[in-house]
């Protein structure tokens, strides 16, 4: 069986948004023994990776791990909440936005969409004047991973506060990598994923739920089984998941949490910021056009326009198959318009560096004159500063 194609996929130099690089103490974790997850064992496995994410989420409130991916968080969080017919206000600011919006109707939600043009944050006077007493729920992005901007949740949660409705928070890409303070910022739904600043393979998502939550989850009436937030709570006061976990995931999220810890949550946010400064300076020093704007610019990923008459999805092809470079698309509107640049996990300023000097030479390679030098300097210096 031909092999090679897997081996240049393994080797190449991963910038995208997800599934993040994956440190080598994580991938070994998942080799351990398989363990009965109705044991003692695992009970204090699942005790300890969930005080852990505890702080990670800033909540005195259990996460509960589900063995789904980031939409499948999304979709506990809407029907664990929510009965059909609710009316909620769906914060749309890019393809993720959209995605939580569809869920929501998907299910017989009624949802007034709030568009935000794609590279733009959300304005939180703008949600004010579309609250009308008759929502339930504001569903919003922390990071908006198709344009690389993050919304002022801190503000719109404030708001439900005020108004009433409860605020859900698809935090899958941005937990960790972009401030998210649970509790203080009093978020009644969050929902992150393991494959994104994590630093763990896809298949786990985690859910926080708050008080308010929880009460509007007795009368919610939208169809769930496998998604029941009750049925794991319920379980994990046992040490125990309602149905089978992904064992070796949650493996690899014990050490995961202890690479996070070790670095601490306030130094892995600096990296990031420090990160998507790199990216930034990086980037406009070759003359590429970026989407967001910096003050709303994302710690988790760049989208950057290439040049003019160069297609996007070309020069990804070209930095795949001769450098080894993996680079993510446009989605939505920008398909094709655009690349993104993921620099989020465990992601340090040497592969910064490395992926700007690939990109400028595929920039060379398709008649384009860059100063690579110029550009790296310019990336250096912004992640010293």
């Amino acid at each position: 069986m031909d092999r090679s194609w897997l081996s240049a996929a393994e080797e190449a130099l991963l910038l995208v948004p997800g599934p993040t690089p994956v440190p080598g103490r994580v991938l070994r974790a998942q080799a351990r023994a398989m363990m009965n997850h109705r044991a003692p064992a695992f009970r204090k496995l699942l005790r300890a990776v969930t005080d852990g994410l505890q702080w990670c989420f800033g909540t005195a409130s259990d996460p509960l791990i589900l063995t789904a991916s980031g939409t499948g968080g999304l979709e506990a969080a809407l029907v664990n909440t929510l009965s059909p017919g609710d009316r909620v206000l769906a914060v749309i600011s890019g393809a993720f936005g959209q995605r939580f919006a569809d869920i929501a109707a998907a299910y017989g939600a009624v949802v007034d969409r709030l568009e935000v043009p794609w590279g733009q944050a959300a304005d939180v006077a703008a949600v004010a004047e579309r609250l009308d007493g008759s929502q339930q729920a504001v569903l919003c992005t922390l990071n908006e991973t198709s344009t690389g901007v993050v919304n002022p949740v801190q503000q719109i949660a404030a708001l439900c506060r005020e108004r009433g409705p409860l605020c859900l928070v698809d935090a899958i890409s941005g937990l960790m990598a972009t401030p998210l303070e649970v509790d203080a910022w009093g978020v009644d739904v969050a929902v992150a994923g393991s494959q994104k600043a994590f630093m763990i393979p896809p298949g786990l998502c985690f859910v926080t739920m708050s008080d308010r939550a929880w009460q509007a989850q007795r009368t919610a009436t939208m169809p769930r089984f496998y998604f029941d937030l009750a049925a794991a709570a319920k379980t994990l006061a046992k040490g125990e998941n309602p149905w089978t976990p992904a064992v070796s995931l949650v493996y690899a999220l014990f050490d995961a949490l202890e690479v996070i810890e070790d670095e601490g949550p306030a130094a892995m946010l600096a990296r990031h910021a420090r990160l998507r400064d790199g990216v930034r300076a990086g980037l406009r020093s070759l003359g590429l056009r970026l989407l967001a704007a910096d003050d709303v610019a994302s710690p988790a990923v760049t989208a950057v326009f290439p040049p003019d008459g160069l297609p996007a999805d070309e020069l990804r092809k070209h930095l795949r198959e001769r450098y080894r470079c993996e680079l993510a698309g446009g989605q939505g509107p920008l398909k094709g318009a655009l690349m993104r640049v993921g620099h989020l996990g465990y992601v340090q300023e040497p592969a910064i560096l490395q992926g700007v000097a690939l990109l400028a030479q595929a920039l060379a390679d398709h008649g384009r004159p860059v100063d690579a030098a110029a550009a790296l300097q310019a990336a250096r210096e912004a992640m010293s500063g």
